[in-house]
């Protein structure tokens, strides 16, 4: 991503300028740069713009913060010494790490983003063409946009910026509902990105904004106001521009060796040629030091084993729900794989295939301890032998791709009118790439598919059940999108909004349960015993969160308690 080799250099320029104007001097340097002095060609523009993409790259927000995020949900656990536990316990509170830096970070995207979009109807006579600088605010607004729904539904509502705060008066602003930030912010910046942006960029420029990650990030605010016809046809657009096709292997999405693939419709750039010595986790929020350029989540993912320190590990349900993701012999991308390509691509087990960090599976110890598993998206292990010590990855962040809205598109057609049978196509267009028997075969083979979020190996069987718009939303909601989209910040935002996480976490303490009193029958002393193999001991990940979890408490991350102090607004 060309803007991205900009980034450091301007991020630098810009935050300069912001403290050197704000000092009182009574002679002028002539080679500061100000506010007044800056804004004097479309490169300044671009410059500054660039920093605003830059935010997207900090940690909180699509790198190793995200791994706090992960253990809400069914998808992953951790053990009790990672600090990251209070999440997977939900014991955060407003001063905990993740909830402190992304509420700071995304509003440090928001205030570069409004730096430009202040001072570009200021400066139009620096363009001489105009539809550059429409081109720049459409850019600058989508990203807004973005930022303000992270927050919302990261805080479950936002303090609103859509201009730059100069006065202690104007940084003192009230909190508003998710209603209010979506219909005020979101949805007016995507209407004008999407008018605005071009369907592509030229090779230069890859990674800019475009029509698409508006349109996609358009119906995904409507599915998540519920409204579920006018999501249904933004989605439809995205697929019938025919811009987008799915990746040919899972993996694709994964991998710094096919980035800005075909699925990807809004990711982040990572890179580690860039400013080499810098750990993956620096970020560059200040003007004394620069970014990394790299992302630091890879060392939450990979195994112990192999320089990482598995942070993130998957829980026996979605272990459970790999394993049940059953391969269908007949699809040609099946080549001698035993299991589904995107469990190959998203965690592998003790008995998986192929190689892992270049070695066979279980060469290096591990998987034991009680860990069926370990996570392998956003870790190094397709081509790396460990992990990098200094926490650097260049595998980028994912935030929209085509799977997801094929997914998003089947639940809004689901709500908006009962479309069944289209629901179940936009499923089956993702089963068939992870070569995976497809609900369709299912059906017409038996009448109807199993309820894969049944554990078979507690309850002894998997019940089929017909299709109808319950018993598919409920395979969309429970096997479906965390199958295809684990470990890619979701999850816990999709229970939320289906009002389903405390009844997802009461059910699976069962299974623990159940678990825990067969003990010796599951030989977990011993080797274990299939599908899941587990040893030594018994993870506890649902525990203590389902005895914690309350809706008013949990649903959302408590606004953070410097902002509380500073904002005499909030609360009133």
């Amino acid at each position: 991503m060309k803007i991205k080799h900009k980034l450091i250099t301007y991020i630098a320029l810009i935050l300069g300028f912001i403290v050197i104007s704000s000092c009182e001097l009574d002679v002028d340097n002539p080679n500061a740069v100000t506010e007044e002095t800056f804004w004097s060609t479309p490169n300044d523009f671009d410059a500054a713009l660039t920093t605003v993409y830059g935010a997207l790259q900090f940690q909180g927000i699509s790198g190793s913060g995200l791994a706090f995020e992960m253990l809400l949900g069914d998808e992953a656990g951790t053990e009790n010494f990672y600090r990251q536990i209070e999440f997977a316990s939900l014991n955060f509170g407003d001063a905990s790490e993740q909830v402190v830096d992304k509420w700071n970070e995304l509003y440090i995207g928001i205030f570069r983003a409004n730096q430009v979009l202040e001072q570009l109807p200021l400066n139009l006579n620096v363009f001489d063409d105009p539809e550059e600088a429409i081109s720049i605010e459409a850019q600058a607004r989508f990203l807004r946009a973005f930022y303000h729904f992270q927050i919302a539904h990261s805080y479950g509502g936002a303090v609103i910026r859509t201009s730059v705060a100069r006065t202690s008066e104007e940084i003192a602003a009230p909190f508003s509902s998710i209603e209010e930030v979506t219909n005020q912010v979101i949805i007016p910046d995507l209407i004008f990105a999407k008018a605005n942006l071009p369907e592509t960029w030229p090779s230069n420029d890859l990674g800019r904004v475009t029509w698409g990650a508006a349109t996609a990030l358009l119906g995904k605010t409507y599915l998540y106001s519920q409204q579920w016809e006018q999501a249904a046809n933004e989605f439809r657009e995205v697929i019938d521009s025919n811009l987008y096709s799915l990746a040919p292997n899972n993996l694709d999405n994964f991998s710094h060796l096919t980035e800005f693939n075909s699925e990807s419709i809004l990711e982040t750039p990572y890179s580690v040629e860039f400013n080499p010595g810098a750990n993956g986790n620096v970020v560059d929020d200040n003007t004394f030091e620069t970014g990394a350029e790299a992302s630091g989540v890879a060392q939450s993912m990979g195994q112990l084993q192999f320089g990482a320190f598995n942070v993130v590990l998957p829980t026996y349900y979605l272990h459970e729900l790999f394993v049940r993701d059953e391969i269908d012999p007949n699809n040609p991308i099946n080549d001698g794989n035993m299991q589904s390509k995107r469990m190959g691509a998203s965690i592998v087990p003790v008995d998986g295939d192929g190689l892992y960090y270049g070695l066979p599976i279980n060469d290096k110890p591990g998987w034991v301890f009680g860990q069926s598993s370990y996570a392998k998206k956003y870790s190094n292990w397709y081509h790396l032998e460990s992990e990098d010590g200094n926490s650097r990855s260049e595998i980028n962040f994912r935030h929209i791709r085509l799977a997801d809205v094929y997914l998003m598109y089947a639940e809004a057609v689901l709500e908006a009118n009962g479309d069944v049978d289209t629901a179940i196509e936009f499923i089956d267009r993702v089963r068939r790439r992870a070569g995976v028997i497809t609900l369709d075969q299912y059906i017409n083979d038996n009448g109807g598919f199993p309820q894969f979020h049944i554990s078979e190996q507690v309850n002894g069987i998997q019940p089929f059940v017909s299709a109808s718009v319950a018993t598919v939303m409920t395979h969309l909601r429970r096997v479906e999108r965390p199958l295809e989209l684990c470990f890619e910040g979701h999850r816990w935002k999709d229970l939320v909004r289906w009002g389903i996480a405390g009844n997802v976490l009461n059910e699976l303490v069962q299974d623990e349960l159940w678990r825990e009193a067969n003990f010796d029958a599951l030989d977990i002393g011993g080797v274990g015993v299939a599908p899941l193999f587990i040893r030594e001991k018994l993870r506890r990940d649902f525990g203590i969160a389902s005895q914690n979890y309350n809706s008013a408490v949990h649903d959302y991350f408590p606004i953070p308690a410097a902002e509380l102090q500073t904002n005499d607004e909030i609360g009133n």
